[in-house]
C-alpha cells in the first residue's frame, strides 16, 4: 500500500512539475518574465497551488488511511498520526517557488505577449476571478471521484508487474 500511494504521489509530483526540467525555446513575441509574473500574480498562482496541494494531500491521506485499515487492521493511530506528520512536512517543504519559476519560460514558449496580456485581462474579471476561486473545489471534487479508478489501474499495473516478475523467463 505505501508504495501504491508513493507511486501515486509520484505520478502527481510529476504531472505537476513535468515541465520544470525541460529546455524550452522562447519565441521572439513571447511575454516577459515580468508579464507572466504579473500573470501570476493576477491568477493568484502561489496561493492556487498550496491550497491545490493541500486539497490533493488531505483527500490522498483520507483515502490512503482508509485502504491502510482495510489492509492492515492492526495499524495503530500512532503510525497513522506519524504518517500524516511525514504529509505535512513534505506539503510544508513543497518548492511553490521554484515551481512558479520554473514554469515561466514555459509560458513564454506556449503564450505571445498579447495572449498573456489577454490572460491577465480575462484573470482580472469577475469571471476570471471565479475561475480561480472555484478551481480548487473542482479539483478536489475531482480528485475524490478520479481517485478510486486511479487507484484501480495503479493497482493493476502493480499486478500486471508482479506477475511479470513472477513468470518464468523463457
Amino acid at each position: 500500500m505505501r508504495f501504491k500511494s508513493l507511486l501515486f504521489a509520484s505520478f502527481l509530483a510529476l504531472a505537476l512539475c513535468a515541465g520544470a526540467q525541460t529546455t524550452v525555446s522562447i519565441a521572439p513575441d513571447a511575454a516577459s518574465k515580468e508579464d507572466v509574473k504579473k500573470l501570476f500574480d493576477v491568477m493568484a498562482s502561489r496561493d492556487q497551488m498550496a491550497q491545490m496541494m493541500q486539497q490533493v494531500f488531505t483527500q490522498m491521506r483520507s483515502l490512503n488511511r482508509e485502504e491502510i485499515k482495510k489492509r492492515h487492521p492492526d495499524v495503530t493511530e500512532e503510525e497513522l498520526a506519524r504518517m500524516d506528520r511525514d504529509s505535512e512536512d513534505l506539503l510544508k517543504n513543497f518548492p511553490l517557488d521554484e515551481m512558479l519559476s520554473d514554469m515561466i519560460p514555459i509560458y513564454q514558449q506556449h503564450f505571445t505577449k498579447s495572449e498573456v496580456d489577454a490572460l491577465t485581462v480575462f484573470f482580472s474579471s469577475p469571471p476570471g476571478q471565479k475561475y480561480l476561486h472555484e478551481s480548487p473545489a473542482v479539483i478536489a471534487e475531482t480528485m475524490r471521484v478520479v481517485y478510486p479508478r486511479l487507484e484501480k489501474e495503479i493497482d493493476a499495473a502493480l499486478k500486471r508487474a508482479e506477475e511479470k516478475r513472477d513468470s518464468p523467463q523463457k
